[in-house]
């Protein structure tokens, strides 16, 4: 089942009168929607207690609950506090979501600094094996890590670098962040051919099954030279990438992946409108 939800809670959320996350996947569900991503970003906050209450929840709305792991992680870094901290950050976002009834943290795997980036790739590969290495110890070896693509040169994460961490463990699936792909490349992501060829590449290093069942982020995002701004919404048309030309193809090639919505304060509202972009594919190919 393809799956649509908002990353966080939208502004409306707060605006309704609306306080904890708790009470969000009853907000989604009469929204038609069915993902949730908490986030971690900042850190892991969360009790076991409120989590396990909010997987209730969200087993009773029909809501998937996904993680994001936090922003500190950089597996390229040889020091050995903060890699300690790195590998500590996954493990505890993984304890979380498996409270939350989930088994999906989406993770920024690393940042070049001022290494080779042959090095900071080699650091973060041995990294995703440790990390696996430590969630089996811990019983939580059915998480799958979700490696994201990133927005910015600077960053460990292209869409080739990605895919290619993926392929160290068959749990290991990719976080593709249409936004930041389409940042990455100067503005990318044009066309339904441009998106196709994104895909093409992660069923050609993936394999079709795999492929089906990504992970996605997607908003409209504003760039630089040096990559990634910051997110927008649907509504500031001036900026891409645009679902309507992703849609299709998902459809086309049987794709069921969680469709995560980072637009800036209207994620969830504009995660429905994905999902009735999706279905809407479904009428025209009639």
């Amino acid at each position: 089942m393809i799956r649509f939800g908002p990353a966080g809670n939208s502004e409306s959320f707060y605006a309704q009168g609306y306080k904890s996350t708790l009470q969000a996947p009853r907000w989604l569900r009469d929204m038609g929607l069915n993902a949730f991503e908490y986030s971690f970003g900042r850190g892991v906050g969360l009790s076991e207690d409120m989590a396990k209450q909010i997987a209730a929840e969200a087993a009773a709305c029909g809501v998937a609950v996904s993680a994001h792991a936090p922003y500190f992680i950089n597996l390229a870094n040889r020091d050995p506090e903060k890699r300690e901290a790195s590998f500590r950050y996954m493990t505890d976002s993984a304890r979380l979501v498996t409270c939350l009834g989930g088994d999906r943290v989406v993770v920024h795997v690393g940042a070049v600094m001022k290494l080779d980036r042959r090095e900071a790739l080699e650091n973060c590969r041995e990294g995703l094996r440790e990390a696996y290495r430590r969630l089996d110890g811990m019983g939580l070896g059915h998480v799958h890590l979700c490696p994201e693509t990133m927005g910015r040169p600077s960053q460990i994460g292209n869409l080739q670098e990605t895919l290619d961490f993926c392929l160290l463990d068959q749990r290991l699936i990719p976080c593709l962040d249409f936004a930041h792909l389409h940042a990455l490349g100067q503005g990318a992501l044009k066309t339904t051919e441009d998106f196709a060829a994104v895909l093409d590449a992660v069923e050609h290093t993936l394999g079709l099954e795999r492929a089906r069942r990504m992970h996605v982020h997607f908003s409209t995002i504003e760039y630089t030279q040096a990559g990634e701004k910051r997110h927008r919404t649907f509504a500031e048309t001036a900026y891409g990438p645009r679902f309507e030309q992703l849609a299709p193809l998902l459809r086309a090639r049987g794709y069921e992946p969680w469709v995560i919505c980072e637009c800036k304060g209207t994620m969830a509202e504009d995660a429905r409108t994905m999902k009735r972009l999706y279905e809407e594919t479904a009428l025209a190919q009639k």
